[in-house]
C-alpha cells in the first residue's frame, strides 16, 4: 500500500500534476474571493471608513503596534531554531533575527514566500557559509514551526469556539469540534512519533532531522505565541461594539491567513481581507462593515507595509555598506600590488664626452 502511495506521488511530480492542482486551487481561492469582496463592499460608504480610521485610538494603534512587532520577534526564533537543528551553531542570534525579519516581511508583501523569503535568506546567510541546501533546510524547519504553529491554534480555537469556524465554512459546530479535535489528535500523533526516535526527511544531500519530541513542542509553542500576538493586534484594532472574545478574533484570523496563504497572492492581499469581513459579519452581524474595514486596512499597514518598509531600508544600508567594504578591499588591495612591485631598473649615466 504505502508503495502504491509513493508510485503515485512520483507519477504527479513526474506529470507536474501537484502544481497544476495547487494552480487550480490559488485561482479559485482568489476568485471566489474577489467575488466575496465585491459583493460585501459594493455598497460602502467610503468616505465613513476614512473616518473611522481617523476616528480609531492612538493608544490602540500603539499597542497593535507593539503586538505586531512582538510578533515578528518571535518570527526571528523561527530561524535561530532551524539554524540549531541543522547545527548551524556559529551563525549568531542577531543575523538569525536579520535574515528572519527581512524575509518573512518580504516574503508576505511580494508572495511567493517560499522563494521570495529564501532568496533573501540566501543573501544574508551566504556570508556565513551556507549553501543552497542549508538555506532550504532554515526555510523547511520554519515552514514546520509556522503549520505546527496555526494548527495549534486553530486545532484548540475552533475545539472551544466551533461557531468561529462556521462563521466561514457554514459547517455545523459539531462538525468544527470534530475537525479540531482530528487535528489535536494528529499534533499528539505527530509528537509522539518524532519523541520515539529520531526521524530522517529527504533524500541523498537533501536531508533533515526533525526535532525531537521536546523540541518540537518548543516549535509549537513558538508559533502559538506568534500568532497569538498576531490575533492580538487585530482584536485591539476591531470596532469596540459589539464584543467578540478574543478566542473567535484569533480563530477566524488564523483561517483568513492559511486562506490567504493558499491563494499566493502577495500579501493575502483580497483573500485574507475577504475571510476577515466574510467571518466577522457573519459571526456577528451587528458589525459596521466601514468600521471592520478600517481595521484591516489599519492591520494590514502595521503588519505588512510598515515592516516591509523597514526591511527594504536595512537591506538597501546592508548593500550599501557590503559596496562599500567591497571597493575599500580592492583599493587596498591595488595599493598593496603597487607597493610590492619593485621599480623598474635605471638605466646608467652616458659619459659626456
Amino acid at each position: 500500500m504505502l508503495e502504491k502511495l509513493r508510485g503515485m506521488i512520483a507519477f504527479a511530480r513526474e506529470k507536474n500534476i501537484l502544481h497544476k492542482i495547487g494552480a487550480l486551487i490559488s485561482l479559485t481561492i482568489i476568485v471566489v474571493a474577489g467575488y466575496v469582496l465585491y459583493h460585501m463592499l459594493k455598497s460602502l460608504n467610503f468616505s465613513e471608513v476614512v473616518h473611522a480610521m481617523r476616528a480609531t485610538k492612538m493608544q490602540a494603534i500603539v499597542l497593535a503596534g507593539l503586538c505586531v512587532a512582538a510578533g515578528y520577534f518571535t518570527l526571528t526564533f523561527y530561524d535561530l531554531f532551524a539554524l540549531r537543528t541543522i547545527g548551524k551553531t556559529d551563525v549568531p542570534y542577531r543575523i538569525a533575527a536579520f535574515a528572519a525579519f527581512t524575509s518573512y516581511s518580504i516574503g508576505h508583501n511580494v508572495g511567493a514566500s517560499v522563494l521570495t523569503g529564501g532568496a533573501v535568506r540566501y543573501r544574508i546567510y551566504s556570508a556565513y557559509q551556507l549553501n543552497a541546501i542549508d538555506v532550504a533546510k532554515i526555510c523547511f524547519l520554519a515552514g514546520l514551526t509556522f503549520w505546527l504553529g496555526n494548527a495549534a491554534v486553530l486545532g484548540l480555537g475552533v475545539a472551544y469556539h466551533p461557531d468561529a469556524a462556521s462563521s466561514i465554512n457554514h459547517l455545523p459546530q459539531w462538525v468544527n469540534r470534530v475537525f479540531a479535535f482530528a487535528i489535536i489528535a494528529g499534533l499528539t500523533a505527530y509528537v509522539a512519533w518524532v519523541w520515539n526516535k529520531q526521524r530522517v526527511v529527504g533524500r541523498g544531500t537533501w536531508t533533515v532531522t526533525l526535532p525531537g519530541g521536546q523540541l518540537t513542542l518548543l516549535q509549537i509553542i513558538i508559533g502559538i505565541v506568534d500568532l497569538t500576538f498576531c490575533s492580538l493586534a487585530m482584536y485591539i484594532l476591531m470596532p469596540a461594539t459589539p464584543h467578540v472574545d478574543f478566542v473567535v478574533v484569533a480563530v477566524i484570523f488564523v483561517s483568513a491567513t492559511l486562506l490567504g496563504f493558499a491563494s499566493h497572492s502577495p500579501g493575502g492581499l483580497g483573500v485574507f481581507d475577504a475571510a476577515m469581513l466574510y467571518g466577522c459579519l457573519h459571526f456577528q452581524s451587528r458589525f459596521a462593515r466601514e468600521e471592520l474595514l478600517a481595521s484591516l486596512l489599519l492591520f494590514r499597514v502595521l503588519y505588512y507595509y510598515v515592516p516591509f518598509a523597514i526591511s527594504l531600508a536595512l537591506l538597501s544600508v546592508r548593500e550599501l555598506l557590503i559596496g562599500m567594504k567591497a571597493r575599500r578591499v580592492k583599493a587596498a588591495m591595488r595599493h598593496l600590488d603597487e607597493v610590492a612591485q619593485p621599480d623598474p631598473p635605471r638605466k646608467p649615466n652616458s659619459a659626456v664626452n
